[in-house]
């Protein structure tokens, strides 16, 4: 998620017949050095964290765990990402699987933990790119140990270019659907979803980049200057019944 191109309550844009979305989501990873306040985030409107887990090759994230159990603490919502590579898309669920289960273990969440697979332009970490097979396989994995399907993480034209070629197979396709879509664009509310219908989740910003009105899409929060800041495709009681729905809970 490193590589794409003042708020004191949730705030919710564009309510109406064609739209509504709630601005309470931040994902971290190790790269965020700064120590986040979570009860910063929590008194001004932030419902939940979604965290890097696993990363290529095989590594975990050292800040994860730590700050689940923060974030738990300051009743926050908790998710977990992996992000990708070319490599067997069955080891790298298992250990994205293996180092969420852990973290459950060892910092409970009452209401789970999200999944995410982050399947975009690996620019940063060995490996190469993840593809549209080593991702189905990825995908189909998450749904085999667990029963749930992830949400999968990219940006629009990435998505558009890969996840939506007309030689994509139908099985393909299907497991794609399965899944539901966090999809990052920090220039424009996103026009192009494909082979989804619409997305649930949509990152705005990251590293301060964001050429979106301020007002109603800042770029910071709590003590953390510049960082990645998602909406939620409804109201807050639907941002909580979507994570109650789509967690994974032991």
């Amino acid at each position: 998620m490193r590589s794409i191109i003042a708020c004191t309550a949730i705030v919710v844009l564009g309510c109406g017949n064609a739209f509504c979305a709630t601005n309470g989501l931040v994902s971290l990873s190790h790269y965020d050095e700064v120590s986040p306040d979570f009860l910063g985030m929590r008194s001004q409107g932030i419902e939940g964290i979604i965290h890097e887990a696993t990363y290529p090759s095989f590594d975990r994230d050292s800040k994860y765990v730590y700050r689940q159990n923060g974030a738990s603490k300051a009743g926050l919502l908790w998710g977990a990402y992996h992000f990708g590579n070319a490599s067997d898309g069955v080891r790298q669920a298992d250990h994205f699987l293996d180092v969420v289960g852990a973290g459950m273990a060892s910092a409970p969440t009452k209401s789970g933990v999200l999944l995410v697979l982050d399947a975009e332009k690996n620019t940063h970490y060995p490996g190469g790119t993840m593809g549209v097979r080593q991702a189905i396989s990825f995908i189909r994995r998450v749904h085999e140990r667990t029963g749930l399907y992830p949400g999968f993480y990219s940006n629009e034209n990435w998505i558009k270019s890969l996840f939506n070629d007309a030689a994509l197979d139908s099985a393909s396709r299907e497991t794609l659907n399965k899944c539901w879509l966090w999809i990052a664009n920090y220039h424009y509310r996103p026009a192009f979803t494909g082979p989804w219908n619409t997305w649930s989740l949509w990152q705005y910003t990251g590293d301060g980049v964001c050429q979106l009105p301020r007002t109603s899409f800042p770029t910071a929060v709590a003590n953390i200057s510049k960082v990645e800041r998602t909406i939620f495709n409804g109201d807050r009681d639907s941002l909580r019944e979507f994570w109650a729905g789509h967690a994974w809970k032991r």
